[in-house]
């Protein structure tokens, strides 16, 4: 039977502040649609971990809720730029196209899933024309597809010149967590001028849940229309908001990602194939070639190939030192 313990952080289950909050939300009856006295208390301490006034909704996925955001800050007729290996150009199937009616994505190179500052320069300088979807948005990640952490100061390089040509801004932070526990400033995202930040709760350690946070107060207008439009305002709404109290309330949206990381670390110290990307969240890209992974394979782990060709481990916040080592062993055995 194959393990998946460290084929994606999606693969654990849900952490015990999660499930303890849900329990608690379960009690007694609450208005619907998001309008519920859980759903405000999860918004309150959002804003209160990011130091900002904003509008905080909550959806079911990642995908849904990246995709509302690319549609928000482009029109049909416009673009997105992003890291061409970042998940709304690789992994969404085309979902702000989708959602956006039409919003294009460019993609731009760049090391280790950071955008590269001479890409983006080039893509802002290039001429409207009536034949290509012209750049409206950026959208930037943290912790990136490649588990590398952008700093604050690399962020505002690229955001400055986007935000001069008063184009929006999106924050994919489905690993957020994990760049705040590298040391990552959450409190600067709404200083930056990001428009529209995705907190991630569903690869923290949640239930499916995501926080669309609009810190362009702005955007709210008719938003909840767009929710409503898109299948993502849900009516039993404390469902979804729930999880974030018992992540945040106890610190353990940060502390449980600061220990999947711990455990990246962990596994890398014991890793026999070459680490292609900086072990600086809880992700580990290698070098292995196909007869290996098959050997990996047969010891009864699964692990994906990633974009770049690397095969990829994942750690979680249920990862356990005993897991680390046991694959540790199985890695050393089919090298």
């Amino acid at each position: 039977m194959a393990r998946y313990d460290f084929a994606s952080d999606n693969v654990a289950g849900a952490m015990p502040e999660v499930m303890e909050a849900l329990i608690a939300a379960n009690a007694g009856a609450a208005s619907g649609y998001g309008t519920d006295h859980v759903s405000a208390r999860a918004a309150d301490l959002i804003r209160a971990a990011l130091n900002a006034d904003a509008e905080v909704r909550f959806t079911a996925s990642g995908t849904a809720a990246n995709a509302l955001a690319c549609a928000t800050l482009a029109q049909p007729h416009e673009a997105v730029l992003a890291h061409e290996h970042a998940h709304i150009c690789t992994d969404e199937t085309g979902a702000p196209g989708f959602f956006g009616s039409g919003v294009g994505l460019i993609g731009l190179p760049g090391a280790s899933g950071r955008i590269d500052p001479t890409a983006l320069a080039e893509a802002l300088a290039q001429p409207d024309v009536s034949y290509r979807q012209p750049a409206a948005a950026l959208s930037l990640t943290n912790a990136t597809e490649y588990g590398t952490v952008s700093s604050v100061e690399s962020f505002k390089a690229l955001i400055d010149p986007v935000k001069a040509r008063g184009y929006g801004v999106h924050l994919d932070g489905a690993r957020l967590a994990n760049a705040v526990a590298a040391g990552f400033d959450l409190k600067a995202i709404p200083k930056l001028g990001v428009d529209i930040l995705v907190m991630g709760g569903t690869k923290a350690g949640s239930t499916p849940s995501e926080a669309l946070v609009l810190l362009n107060k702005d955007l709210a207008r008719r938003f909840d229309a767009r929710l409503k439009h898109a299948g993502q305002l849900v009516s039993k709404g404390r469902f979804l908001s729930a999880p974030w109290i018992g992540m945040l309330e106890t610190g353990a949206w940060s502390a449980r990602a600061a220990h999947a990381n711990a455990m990246a670390r962990r596994l890398a110290a014991l890793m026999p194939f070459s680490i292609v990307h900086p072990v600086e969240a809880n992700a580990i890209f290698v070098e292995m070639d196909e007869p290996a992974l098959e050997r990996l394979r047969a010891t009864g782990w699964f692990v994906y190939r990633f974009l770049d060709g690397t095969v990829r481990f994942m750690c979680s916040w249920a990862t356990t030192p005993e897991m680390v080592d046991e694959l540790g062993e199985a890695l050393a055995s089919i090298k």
